[in-house]
């Protein structure tokens, strides 16, 4: 059922919004090792034995030598623009990138999505950085957040278990996506219908991915983490929700207001308490892991 309801060059904004692209383990670079670019030149694929976490993000090294090298100036070596694409980033998108597509440039990792990206930012090089550099901090400001995430995804990293997130608002309804056309946003990959989508998408992800990432609204108002059918869905005051089962999707209907403002409360605590850990997802009959009496 759907329940509609009105409703500087710097890469860190002044209340500490951060932005970078990771993997579904929570890995810049897709776990690439950002020293490597420099002292050798190439890409060089990490050892999660050698990692270390700087703005909510992991990042591996080949070696311990490479990690202090990062620990020591981690602004020096991580990637311009959160690790995204430096192309889409001039058009004021967020793209994936492919870490063997990458230039240092002015002493700055920048990476790009294939080879048509690199080319166009070279096309005018020196014009893309200005205007990179100038969409940057609003495309964090938009898109941004504490440091923490928490998305529901399959074993692949899949969110929505592959279907469209902008076809819930522009085709009311949920429409599978094709693999070849994916975005990706807080750790989780999304697929679409169509390139149009796609882009979309990538102008602002925070406005259609879905509410509480992806995981049960009605779950996440009683203060629990549990999975979500992409099939159970609604639009609430802009944002995309889905539910655990039918039963939850007939509890949160029972007052969406009030249902939705305890859910908007407790999210927060809940990736402060879940994220990074591997089976973030609460028993259906056991207790919430938060101490609900503090927070109410």
């Amino acid at each position: 059922m759907l329940w509609l309801a009105g409703a500087a060059l710097a890469d860190q904004t002044p209340d500490h919004k951060v932005l970078v692209l990771k993997n579904k383990d929570g890995a810049a670079i897709l776990g690439y090792d950002p020293v490597a670019y420099f002292t050798d030149s190439k890409p060089a694929k990490g050892n999660p034995r050698f990692q270390s976490e700087y703005e909510g993000a992991k990042y591996y090294f080949v070696s311990v030598e490479h990690k202090v090298l990062f620990d020591a100036n981690p602004v020096k070596y991580a990637p311009a623009y959160g690790g995204y694409c430096g192309y889409a980033a001039s058009i004021d998108r967020l793209s994936p990138i492919s870490p063997e597509w990458f230039q240092i440039i002015g002493g700055r990792l920048i990476l790009q999505h294939n080879k048509k990206a690199t080319d166009k930012f070279n096309a005018d090089q020196k014009g893309n950085i200005v205007k990179a550099d100038q969409n940057w901090p609003g495309l964090v400001v938009r898109n941004g957040s504490g440091g923490k995430t928490l998305v529901f995804t399959d074993r692949n990293g899949i969110a929505l278990e592959g279907y469209d997130p902008i076809a819930y608002f522009t085709e009311r309804k949920p429409l599978k996506g094709d693999p070849k056309i994916e975005a990706t946003y807080n750790g989780a990959l999304y697929h679409f219908v169509s390139q149009e989508h796609r882009e979309i998408f990538e102008k602002s992800p925070v406005k259609y991915s879905p509410a509480y990432g992806g995981y049960c609204g009605y779950a996440a108002s009683i203060g629990k983490v549990r999975p979500a059918d992409p099939l159970l869905w609604s639009i609430v005051d802009g944002q995309l929700i889905v539910q655990h089962t039918r039963g939850a999707a007939e509890l949160w209907e029972k007052d969406v207001p009030g249902n939705k403002a305890k859910a908007d409360k407790y999210w927060p605590h809940l990736v402060e308490v879940k994220a990074g850990k591997k089976d973030p997802i609460d028993g259906l009959l056991g207790r919430s892991v938060l101490d609900l009496a503090k927070i109410n």
